[in-house]
């Protein structure tokens, strides 16, 4: 439907998926969600069912459709990253539950790796760490696990992908096995140099090419759904990753914007352009999109625990019934008393990089308050947001030019002011929070040619809120210090100094 301005998003996510139908200017006009179950089989691994996925897309994409009575130009995909899938290419079916990006089962195998000395190889090709969470283990671990699988992989009998691909390959019957350059570049087997799957790399996790998908960019036309599907033959224009997604959604297009969501934990991606940074503090160098044949990179660092620091307060502590009571507890005290919470409830993220760490409160005396503990929670998220942004400046990035925040604490306006004031940086808060599902959107619209450049797409998302920083340097350095000895109390090998 060229004449159409809408466009379907589907952001398919770790525990839920959500269909939105956006207008031309990236507005929601529609939205619907489902949950879906996890199933936990060991002490450590996660698995989902990837029929309840491809029933829950159907199902929300046709609701929203439904509730918008509009015509849709084409549809985005924004998908959990390194989760994987194999099933058969004749039938389709499945042929072991997908293996979540959680899941940790594959440890030994990376830990036996490392040893060989395989990490520099790794980390070269891919810009990423030999580790569980991305997808080469997973995927060779169904091919080891499931009877008779090898075999069949060797016979180009079986397909493997993350989840983009295996919803495209679903909706367009079978037609096409294709994935988008930033989910290729989470899988520990593609070159992000050379745009390629690596040679070395599937000989060294024993993949064979031919269960691969082929990569492209992340704006174009993957192909059409089956008419039966949704009444008519929707071409799909956009797929990336979910957080790739909301660096498109952000509108972070020149080399050193910055993204940051605030989840469960939180995903900071800064745009590098053309140049793939090294990072000496195990930042992970990824592909932020890639359109037009070029490759746009950035530098990513995961901070595990931000919002689940305030879920802790609500179910662990309860001493809040609501998320949103953190805004006016903060202000409800004039400063922090001397109170810090290092949050390592599951070990503590880039850059420092330690699983045994664990969290700590100090600074308590018998005047101390639930406010206090509230405000200290949300400070120490701007503090690792601070050593995240300060690590990857020092690694060539640069100091950003602004800091654009999606997710639930976004919604926060003293996190927003407070995190302004450590990073010395501007924060932008955009009018629509789901960031995610709007990247896929503004991929599609460029794909479908409904954005006819990157100028054009960035005009999207509404307004931008921004927070300037208070430049009051001796405040933000006594703060910073007092955090820094905190997080030395937390850390497993603090440094000394």
């Amino acid at each position: 439907m060229a004449d159409a301005t809408h466009i379907l998003a589907i952001d398919q996510g770790t525990t839920s998926t959500r269909a939105i139908v956006f207008d031309a200017q990236g507005r929601p006009v529609a939205t619907e969600r489902r949950e879906f179950a996890q199933h936990y089989p060991a002490q450590g691994w996660v698995e989902q069912d990837a029929e309840d996925i491809w029933r829950d897309v159907l199902s929300t994409a046709r609701a929203a459709l439904s509730q918008a009575g509009v015509a849709v130009r084409a549809i985005g995909i924004a998908n959990q990253r390194e989760t994987v899938a194999v099933w058969e290419r004749a039938t389709g079916k499945l042929i072991h539950r997908a293996i979540v990006w959680q899941d940790r089962r594959t440890a030994d195998v990376c830990a036996r790796l490392r040893e060989e000395g395989a990490e520099a190889l790794v980390r070269d090709r891919t810009g990423l760490l030999l580790d569980p969470y991305f997808s080469a283990t997973k995927f060779a671990w169904i091919l080891d696990h499931v009877e008779g699988s090898r075999d069949r992989a060797a016979r180009g009998e079986l397909l493997f992908g993350t989840i983009d691909c295996f919803l495209l390959w679903r909706l367009t019957g079978g037609r096409v096995h294709a994935t988008d350059a930033t989910n290729a570049a989470r899988t520990l087997l593609f070159d992000i140099h050379r745009g390629v799957w690596d040679e070395d790399l599937l000989r060294l996790f024993g993949i064979p090419a031919a269960l691969l998908p082929e990569v492209r960019d992340s704006a174009c036309i993957f192909g059409e759904t089956e008419p039966e599907l949704f009444g008519a033959a929707l071409p799909i224009g956009g797929m990336a990753g979910d957080q790739q997604a909301a660096l498109v959604g952000q509108g972070c297009f020149r080399p050193g914007m910055v993204k940051s969501t605030y989840g469960t934990g939180c995903f900071a991606l800064l745009n590098t352009g053309e140049r793939a940074l090294q990072s000496q503090h195990r930042m992970l160098t990824t592909i932020g999109y890639r359109l037009g044949g070029r490759t746009t990179y950035a530098l990513e660092g995961a901070i595990f625990t931000a919002g689940a620091a305030i879920k802790w307060l609500r179910d662990g502590l309860g001493v809040i019934t609501h998320a949103s009571q953190t805004n006016d507890m903060a202000t409800r005290v004039p400063d922090h008393h001397g109170v810090y919470m290092v949050p390592g409830f599951v070990g503590l993220g880039a850059p420092h990089w330690d699983p045994e760490a664990r969290g700590l409160i100090c600074g308590l005396t018998l005047d101390a308050t639930a406010a206090h503990i509230a405000r200290a929670a949300l400070e120490s998220v701007a503090y690792q947001t601070h050593d995240l942004i300060e690590a990857m400046t020092s690694d060539g990035g640069g100091a950003p030019m602004a800091v654009r925040v999606d997710g639930g604490m976004a919604a926060n306006d003293w996190f927003c002011q407070f995190l302004a004031d450590m990073l010395e940086t501007v924060v932008e808060r955009p009018a629509y929070l789901e960031t995610t599902a709007l990247g896929a959107a503004v991929l599609a619209g460029l794909g479908s040619g409904l954005y006819p450049n990157l100028d054009a797409a960035a005009a999207t998302g509404g307004a931008l809120r921004r927070f300037e920083p208070r430049h009051d340097r001796e405040r933000r350095t006594r703060l910073l210090a007092g955090w820094r000895d905190a997080l030395r109390r937390a850390l497993t090998h603090p440094k000394a100094g």
